[in-house]
């Protein structure tokens, strides 16, 4: 239905340049085209990423480079896994075998097969994460639930996906299945809303685990600290993190590569050497049989310390989440190449460490340090937990702005640390929030076993909701056959919630911290969201039609004023309400007005040349014009290099050109106006609705929409601030909406 009304709209377009001059007919499909459909730069995006991925330089260069963003968090976990597992000692001999071959099984099963070798083909041109696989479902079925696509979208020269030529019929259903029922579309909805939460309640919970667990090798040096001052001096480590984001990653970026190598090597050399020292043959651990005997010995025990081995492969969605910084070639060198195997070693050192010093569990990790390499070693752990929590609080930020730009979030201040690396973002709000977290969960737990109970279940509750996704993918994108799917769900699916359902046993004991904190933050995304939604659609019912606004423009009592106007709305489709509002308080516009529509596209970026699509309103001397910007979920709105006003002025001029072509003397005309307008000054017109419930509104719709909703538009940015507008050039247009 939402593609009708948008080929609809284009038609709209057309019909009204035929009223106009037969001309303009021409040149506004002409100018639709130029924005809409470039094949030319189609290919050239495709070709730059296959030889891209051909060069084998580059990616060994991105192979490194990645190692300080993505295996941060993962590479550290053998600071805090194997002391998450016996927490209350070790019992029998052979459960450091069982325990081992858990984490042989989950490391290799999960990061190796899952991520690297399947989840990283489904990315979203190149890049990943929760919402990338949320994206190429709405690409393929019409789930979203704001009736905002075009026909239009479709030819966005990246929005295009190569599909197999053998279409489905078991894919044809489920994609009917999706669209036909609200139901559908509010379950991905909010799996995706949760699945964000988790990964935020994750970026909050790294800092605290990691740091503390690298911290606590003082303590093992001999030092008098006790727990608490352990956990102020780990309290000040993450209060400097914070205060140093707003500079951002840039400027020490190319120290955490080097660091987290040196990390990876140390630990792999620390693992060699204890395995030859203490006990190679705990090697035998890759035979599973010693899992089967594990949970023999230990029955329910066994199974509540899986939510410590679990944390094994915490960081692992970062591998996926990331892809976009680099290529998917590069994550499976560095993966396979290094971090793998240093992993295996690590942990099959502690294991050879344990097999004589079984006493040593709770401090495992410096324990097995030898004594020369002691204060190095601590040094470097301390660093490699900095750059772990710096990489998922900046991925928590860039989570943040892609829900904020789906319509899923309050508006929050989205600032670009890096002119070099896309998605290097900085949101103060949340990195206030997110350090006052840190510090009460470091403060209240000060320990890192209550802190892993609470880590697990966002850990595995991110693994469980990408495996759900990749089922639809499969079945609906890849169409594989039935086999392979039901294969890949009994492998992972049936792993993943076996985990899931150890995690949550221990909700009393910590878990409660990321599903409280994820209710919360999904009950906020939702009352944004829900009410986003219904203002829209309010726009969508008393859009102005365009007969009326050319009858207004071209009354004799409207003033004409000197300048350029922008009038931004979030409707995409026809002029929205506030104008007529506007004209019966203010009965004047400027001399060339241009109505503006900021749009997420389900695609993580939009060609810059595609970015705009122009057409007229009306006869061509009313100069009148309505644009719809379209970003991708992984853009910045704004640029101080490019400012947004910048952008759409030259975008308007390049419209001209296409449109009048074939009419020189048009060109420099509308050129001439345009410009000379401009030099009179620009003004910013926004719409902002001030919405209330209807009198006739149940208790909890009133509440959601009349405290809810209004609580947090209060207490959040305005839009002039996303796109970062000059006070003295803004002029808002408010006016009352009943919903």
């Amino acid at each position: 239905m939402a593609n009708l009304e948008g080929e609809e709209n284009y038609k709209e377009a057309v019909e009204e340049g035929e009223k106009g001059k037969e001309e303009a007919s021409s040149s506004t499909v002409i100018g639709l085209r130029r924005y809409d459909s470039l094949d030319i730069e189609a290919a050239k995006f495709t070709s730059e990423r296959s030889s891209k991925n051909e060069d084998w330089g580059k990616i060994m260069a991105l192979a490194f480079q990645s190692l300080g963003v993505v295996y941060g968090d993962l590479g550290t976990s053998p600071l805090y896994v194997i002391s998450s597992i016996f927490t209350d000692g070790i019992k029998h001999k052979d459960d450091i075998l069982g325990v081992l071959s858990l984490i042989y099984y989950t490391i290799t099963l999960i990061p190796l097969v899952k991520y690297v070798l399947i989840v990283l083909q489904a990315t979203d041109n190149g890049h990943g994460g929760t919402f990338a696989l949320y994206s190429l479902i709405c690409r393929h079925s019409e789930v979203g639930l704001i009736p905002s696509q075009q026909a239009e979208d479709g030819e966005v020269s990246n929005f295009k996906l190569e599909l197999p030529n053998n279409r489905s019929e078991r894919a044809s259903k489920i994609k009917t299945a999706l669209e036909s029922t609200m139901f559908a579309k509010y379950f991905l909805l909010i799996f995706t809303m949760l699945g964000t939460a988790m990964v935020i309640g994750d970026g909050i919970l790294t800092p605290c685990i990691s740091v503390l667990s690298a911290v606590s090798g003082l303590q093992q040096a001999g030092s008098t600290l006790n727990e608490d001052k352990m956990a102020w001096i780990s309290v000040a480590i993450l209060i400097l993190l914070f205060m140093l984001q707003r500079f951002g990653t840039d400027k020490v970026g190319y120290s955490f590569a080097p660091i987290i190598t040196v990390w990876f090597i140390s630990i792999t050399g620390i693992g060699i050497f204890n395995f030859f020292k203490y006990d190679p043959w705990v090697f035998k651990a890759v035979n599973p049989m010693y899992i089967v005997d594990y949970f023999r010995r230990n029955g329910k025990a066994a199974w509540v310390s899986l939510g410590g081995v679990v944390l094994c492969v915490t960081g692992v969605e970062a591998l996926f989440a990331d892809v976009g910084h680099f290529s998917v070639k590069s994550i499976q060198v560095s993966m396979c190449g290094l971090v793998y195997p240093s992993l295996i070693f690590a942990y099959t050192g502690q294991a050879s460490y344990l097999r004589e010093n079984m006493g040593d569990v709770a401090s495992i990790f410096y324990k097995s340090i030898p004594k020369s390499l002691y204060w190095p070693m601590f040094v470097v752990s301390v660093l490699a937990a900095i750059i772990a929590s710096q990489a998922m609080i900046s991925g928590t930020f860039s989570i943040i702005q892609q829900s904020l730009y789906l319509g899923c979030f309050p508006r929050v201040k989205i600032v670009q640390t890096s002119t070099k690396y896309e998605g290097q973002v900085y949101i103060p709000e949340m990195n206030y929030i997110i350090m006052i977290m840190c510090v009460l969960i470091t403060l209240g737990f000060k320990n890192t076993v209550k802190i892993g109970n609470a880590y697990g279940i966002a850990v595995v509750f991110v693994m469980t909701l990408t495996s759900g996704y990749m089922v639809l993918i499969m079945l609906m994108i890849w169409k594989l056959s039935i086999i392979n799917v039901i294969l890949y769900v009994l492998v992972f699916g049936s792993m993943e919630l076996v985990y899931l359902s150890s995690v949550l046993y221990k909700f009393i004991d910590g878990g409660y911290i990321p599903i409280g904190f994820a209710v919360f933050l999904v009950a906020v995304m939702l009352i944004w969201n829900y009410v986003y939604r219904m203002k829209y659609m309010y726009e969508m019912e008393n859009r102005v039609p365009t007969e009326k606004v050319t009858e207004i423009v071209s009354d004799p009592s409207l003033q004409r004023i000197p300048g350029f106007g922008f009038f931004y709305s979030e409707l995409v489709k026809g002029i929205p309400p506030i104008f007529n509002h506007y004209i019966a308080n203010v009965p004047a516009l400027h001399s060339v007005l241009v109505f503006v529509s900021v749009k997420s596209l389900p695609i993580s970026r939009v060609p810059s040349d595609e970015r705009f699509l122009f057409r007229r309103v009306g006869p061509r001397e009313l100069f009148l014009f309505r644009c719809i910007a379209r970003y991708g979920y992984k853009e910045l709105r704004s640029n101080e290099q490019e400012t947004f006003e910048f952008l759409l002025v030259q975008g308007l001029k390049d419209f001209i050109k296409q449109e009048t072509i074939n009419m020189n003397p048009q060109i420099d005309e509308d050129l001439e106006v345009v410009e000379r307008e401009m030099k009179k000054g620009v003004i910013h017109l926004f719409g902002e609705s001030e919405v209330v419930a209807r009198r006739d509104s149940n208790w909890l719709k009133t509440i959601i929409i009349d405290y809810g909703y209004n609580c947090l538009k209060r207490n959040t940015r305005q839009q002039n601030e996303v796109f970062t507008i000059p006070h003295h050039r803004l002029l808002k247009v408010g006016m009352n909406v009943e919903l």
